[in-house]
């Protein structure tokens, strides 16, 4: 399945799932364009982009209320802290890096992991405890 997303002013204002059949040449390869051609008939405009669930095209996946950035052909989240930076994969980073690199960590070793929270006030990562 396919996904696209709807934008108006560069804003995503919903993300729909299209049949791979919808993208297909008759040479068996998929085209965005043909996606958008779908969308069109279906809502009746042209105002698609297609968007990828694992993050291989485009940086990441929209959702409702990301924004589309042309220039760069990328979607990236709203802002989360006035403090925070966009970095080259369009994510957001926080001026300080999360205590804990959990990255490479294994699902067992995440469950037992403390987990901080952002504050914006302090511009520092506070410890959640229970």
């Amino acid at each position: 399945m396919a996904h696209f997303a709807e934008i108006e002013n560069n804003i995503v204002t919903k993300v729909i799932v299209v049949h791979n059949n919808e993208l297909q040449n008759t040479d068996g390869t998929e085209s965005e364009q043909k996606g958008i051609d779908f969308c069109e008939s279906v809502v009746g405009h042209r105002n698609w982009v297609q968007t990828s669930y694992n993050g291989t095209i485009r940086h990441n996946f929209a959702s409702t209320g990301f924004t589309w950035d042309p220039d760069n052909n990328a979607f990236y989240s709203p802002k989360p802290y006035p403090s925070w930076v966009l970095n080259e994969n369009y994510k957001w980073e926080a001026p300080i890096p999360y205590p804990i690199d959990t990255e490479n960590l294994t699902e067992e070793e995440l469950k037992n992991t403390p987990i901080y929270a952002w504050d914006e006030e302090n511009q520092e990562w506070d410890l959640i405890t229970e």
